[in-house]
């Protein structure tokens, strides 16, 4: 028994053709799996990514297209071009044991009829855009959730596990003191809370720093309506898309990171990025925010800019080698990774049993 638990499997992870795996600057998606596809390599699996071939991972890589969408220029999701990606895993079918999606919905005819078993991980919200119909219809679909708040919704969906992101390494940059500036990583849309981080600035007087990507349409209207103009007014200083090393630095050096969008974020990586580094985090009290930040230790969970005034107030008393610690130990890559690997078991045994009977 204990030498099948320790077996090699043969995983074929598929990715979004957006962005490279690892991504350059902005993504979250894709920097999951980079992580998955790196630590279950490092375990001894046969793993095998289809993804763009510009990505530059240390397992087996399929190239579906030679460059990622967002380089050559594309504008929009690309969740049409998944098709592409599931194209090519379905001509390899044979050569795996399971499949792991990104896809979100984009697999699900792929994963019903696949003669291996698929497991999705989904990582967008699940109220909105048809997803409850979808995942009323492909309710013999196996999913992972990324937090409870995102999979509230649909109850009865075949969940087999919820597993928070793990991106926290000791590797990270530490803020050891406060700095003297909020900080905001993230698209420039009405979700990620831009307005109301600006706000926020103008209210207390502290600078905000932000570092985001701007490309679709809406992005850029919220650059020319809300950023441009605070800029202009020296309330905020615009970064731009950074690149890893200058990101983690812009949140190690940060007093708080914001993360006041109103909306119930599935479940909010940047808030990982910050309390690794130290960084408190100063979020909506909405979505994974809440199974994340511990309000008043690790930061504050606010319903409105008032309460985001007092968390400002009281943010540099937090101790921040404590939240460090608290994410380090919660949001490790080992202990998504052992996750993921007690899933892709659990559903090659049912395989197996089902064979069986």
């Amino acid at each position: 028994m204990q030498q099948k638990a320790r077996a090699r499997l043969r995983i074929g992870l598929l990715a979004p053709l957006v962005t490279p795996v690892p991504p350059p600057a902005y993504a979250g998606t894709e920097r999951v799996v980079a992580m998955l596809a790196s630590g279950l390599h490092e375990r001894g699996h046969d793993v095998t990514l289809y993804a763009s071939g510009d990505s530059d991972v240390a397992c087996n890589l399929v190239s579906v297209l030679p460059r990622s969408l967002w380089v050559d220029g594309f504008k929009g999701d690309g969740r049409q071009l998944a098709m592409l990606v599931l194209a090519a895993a379905w001509r390899d079918v044979q050569e795996f044991d399971i499949f792991h999606s990104h896809l979100d919905s984009g697999g699900f005819l792929f994963a019903r009829h696949c003669p291996r078993p698929v497991v999705t991980t989904l990582h967008n919200r699940l109220d909105t855009d048809g997803m409850p119909q979808l995942l009323s219809e492909f309710d013999d679909v196996p999913l992972v959730a990324i937090s409870e708040s995102q999979r509230r919704w649909s109850p009865d969906a075949n969940w087999v596990d919820t597993i928070h992101h793990g991106l926290a390494s000791s590797d990270s940059l530490f803020g050891e003191k406060p700095g003297d500036y909020l900080a905001l990583v993230g698209r420039m849309t009405w979700e990620k809370g831009v307005e109301e981080a600006i706000d926020l600035a103008r209210r207390t007087g502290i600078p905000l720093k932000i570092a985001g990507k701007a490309h679709e349409r809406d992005e850029q209207e919220m650059l020319d309506r809300a950023v441009k103009p605070a800029v202009a007014d020296g309330v905020a200083e615009f970064m731009g898309e950074l690149q890893p090393n200058d990101r983690d630095a812009l949140i190690a050096g940060a007093l708080a990171t914001v993360m006041l969008g109103s909306w119930p974020e599935p479940f909010g990586l940047v808030a990982i990025e910050s309390m690794v580094a130290g960084t408190p985090v100063i979020g909506r009290r909405a979505g994974g925010l809440t199974e994340t930040v511990q309000h008043g230790q690790s930061g504050f969970l606010v319903d409105d800019l008032t309460e985001a005034e007092a968390a400002v107030e009281r943010v540099a008393d937090l101790d921040r080698a404590e939240i460090r610690r608290y994410a380090l130990e919660h949001f490790s890559p080992e202990r998504m990774i052992d996750r993921y690997e007690a899933v892709y078991r659990a559903l090659l045994g049912k395989e197996a049993s089902d064979a069986g009977h």
